[in-house]
């Protein structure tokens, strides 16, 4: 069992650690009908969830043991949220296979005093990890008296006390919780010692679903942005427009690179303007600007020449538009045609001609405020905190559909996602290096991890604290991984060539572009590419919005 030590171990350190402990419920079942696929499945999740979500929530793995695994961290917040994705992840992995196929993790976490030897953890805190691990229920988080203490007022979702339990081997009893979908469900819940197994699959479906992302949505966060954006901006080349030269009022200039976004009016510091809050804000569903009324006509006693009016000019790419007050900004994007992908990974192979069509890009991330106003309408499920102008996140790839279907009816206009190749092409902005400024890395211009400062590692910036690159588009490298329209495919293969996003019908994971806060500076590449599954949230992904001209 993961998690089983000796309660000593001569001459090591000790510290103040979260343990979290997990295994595989039916593993000897799982292996017996299907040995081989069984490995293959259990090594892939291992791979492609469980390691990957441990890095992301700062654990560091402590061993695999044969079904199950061994974590530590220095923090009890981040390892049940770490617990709650990989149960999330894996959840929404198994709903494509059979039931008799589901691989389902029992996940205990503890804090308690332990012995940090060499590769290894010992003593009574990890053997109560251990313990709880061994009480939950398939798909299922229970955690002790220690680590409830801790995070019951930093993570918004519901505790069912199940009391005080006497573990084996354990001297005293551990107040025992078991951690539920969302605060309402306490009430729900029967209280009950255990395995619970007459509740394994009802839970599993719960955990597939958006109730559990619930947990992941972070308490509004210190606000430490102020300090770090305070410092003088660098000035930005001539064909690039900073956040605050984008907001100061002119008329739209064409360069010889591509378009200077116009500008509209602006808050100090060059920031984007925060969305209105809920009480200001329009009434829901918005509605959008009106066309000005036709001029009255003239008397029929008075004789008027009218000489007949020049058709109007159609508005330059690069200038700045919004369909309602409470919309999101919008940038004209011009057509043209680039090279799309990279030799740097397989997944961006072959690098291949693409050519695109005139289409339009919302400035900035949709922000919090914005998302907001999609709530209220209740077209949109997930209850974001936090500043209204910092990027929303924690979002699915399901929940940027509700918000664009949203703003199409709300608005009438054909608002959706942005294809992949719209995205990089967008995002490259008339280059064909790295990044969008060089093909080295600069400082001031990407939000990520060692992109330099101003940085944050808890949370990304405000939208708009970084320059604009040469199509008035702001957060292009880093801030939120932002979804885009296809499915995701290994590599290029059989690419369109049009521009138009590869989808089909039960698509299991999309595409995410531009990278995060989280991310190195390898995954800000305008060609980088990543893929999360469709209907799981994750705080380190956002979005922005795209519609047709």
């Amino acid at each position: 069992m993961p998690g089983e030590s000796t309660p000593f171990a001569t001459g090591s350190p000790r510290r103040l650690a979260a343990i979290l402990a997990a295994d595989i419920a039916g593993y000897s079942r799982l292996m017996g009908s299907d040995e081989e696929g069984t490995l293959a499945r259990m090594k892939r999740h291992r791979r492609e969830i469980i390691e990957p979500t441990l890095q992301e929530h700062y654990g560091h793995l402590i061993k695999t043991t044969g079904d199950g695994f061994l974590a530590m961290f220095d923090s009890p917040v981040e390892a049940v949220r770490c617990a709650v994705v990989i149960q999330q992840s894996l959840a929404a992995r198994n709903t494509t296979l059979p039931r008799s196929q589901w691989i389902q993790y029992r996940i205990g976490v503890n804090l308690g005093d332990v012995i940090v030897d060499h590769d290894d953890i010992y003593g009574e805190g990890v053997n109560i990890a251990a313990r709880l691990e061994n009480l939950a229920e398939p798909g299922g988080v229970y955690i002790s008296g220690g680590v409830y203490e801790q995070i019951k007022n930093k993570l918004v979702c519901g505790y069912q006390s199940l009391g005080d339990e006497r573990l084996k081997n354990i001297t005293d009893p551990v107040r025992v919780y078991r951690v539920l979908p969302d605060p309402a469900a306490v009430s729900q819940a029967t209280r009950h010692r255990g395995r619970w197994a007459a509740l394994a699959a009802g839970t599993v479906l719960i955990l597939g679903t958006a109730g559990w992302a619930v947990f992941l949505a972070r308490e509004p966060p210190p606000q430490r942005q102020a300090d770090a954006l305070a410092t003088p901006p660098v000035s930005a080349p001539a064909s690039v427009a900073t956040p605050a030269q984008a907001r100061t009022p002119a008329s739209p200039a064409p360069i010889p690179s591509a378009p200077v976004p116009s500008a509209d009016p602006a808050p100090p510091a060059g920031l984007p303007t925060p969305p209105a809050p809920l009480a200001e804000a329009l009434p829901i569903p918005i509605q959008p600007t009106p066309a000005p009324a036709p001029p009255a006509p003239a008397s029929p006693q008075t004789a008027v020449l009218v000489p007949p009016r020049p058709p109007d000019a159609p508005p330059a790419f690069g200038t700045v538009f919004k369909d309602c007050q409470q919309c999101p900004e919008m940038v004209r994007v011009p057509g043209g045609g680039f090279r799309m992908g990279s030799d740097e990974d397989p997944t961006e192979k072959p690098p291949h001609p693409v050519r695109i069509q005139p289409f339009a890009m919302g400035r900035y991330p949709v922000t919090v405020g914005e998302w907001s106003q999609c709530v209220a309408a209740k077209a949109c499920t997930l209850v974001l905190q936090g500043d209204p102008a910092s990027p929303a996140r924690n979002l699915s790839w399901s929940d940027a559909q509700q918000y664009v279907n949203w703003l199409s009816t709300s608005t009438g206009q054909p608002y959706r996602l942005p294809s992949e190749a719209e995205w990089e092409y967008a995002a490259r902005a008339g280059t064909a290096t790295r990044y969008w400024w060089g093909d080295r890395l600069t400082p001031r211009m990407a939000n990520c991890k060692g992109c330099g400062d101003p940085y944050d590692q808890r949370q990304p910036l405000k939208v708009g604290s970084f320059q604009a690159n040469a199509f008035g588009l702001f957060d292009m490298a880093g801030g939120v991984a932002q979804w885009v329209a296809d499915c995701w495919t290994g590599d290029y293969q059989g690419a369109p060539s049009d521009g138009s996003a590869r989808t089909h019908s039960n698509c299991r994971e999309n595409v995410l572009r531009g990278g995060s806060w989280r991310s190195d500076a390898t995954y800000v590449r305008a060609a980088s590419r990543a893929s999360y599954d469709t209907n799981v949230r994750y705080p380190a992904h956002g979005m922005r919005v795209a519609r047709n001209l």
